[in-house]
């Protein structure tokens, strides 16, 4: 596991999960194989599935990022910033414009919902479907 994971507390880590997984399921180990080979691939496939849980969890935490009102601090890094505006280009209307206006334009909610002569409430869902038309998006690409 260390030379798989080049990471000492990963391989002990790893090491720990394969022999707890492999007792539980030592009923099912057919001595078609060595032993030794048996819990090698428990432990290969252990460390895959620790490596795709890393990779959703990264990928988790940059959609926690998103996911909160900070749209703003968001598009100060210039590749987030583009991929959120990939994203938005891909919106249809009233979403592009309402996202628009409201993070770009600064405009609250009042003033958006003038703007299209709707209610203020309209404006705030419809910010909040595109935000989310958005995340979907950023979603997909990840």
């Amino acid at each position: 596991m260390l030379s798989l994971s080049r990471n000492e507390s990963i391989a002990e880590e790893i090491t720990q999960e394969t022999f707890f997984k492999a007792l539980k399921s030592i009923d099912t180990f057919k001595g078609q194989c060595k032993i030794n080979v048996w819990l090698c691939q428990i432990a290969k496939n252990t460390y895959y599935s620790y490596l795709d849980k890393q990779k959703r969890l990264e990928s988790d935490h940059k959609l926690e990022k998103i996911h909160g009102d900070n749209f703003e601090e968001i598009l100060l890094n210039k590749d987030d910033a583009f991929r959120i505006h990939k994203a938005l280009h891909q919106l249809h209307e009233p979403y592009k414009e309402v996202f628009t206006l409201r993070l770009f334009g600064e405009l609250s909610f009042l003033q958006i919902s003038q703007l299209f002569e709707k209610t203020e409430s309209w404006a705030r869902v419809t910010f909040y479907r595109a935000k989310q038309k958005i995340l979907d998006l950023l979603e997909e690409e990840s």
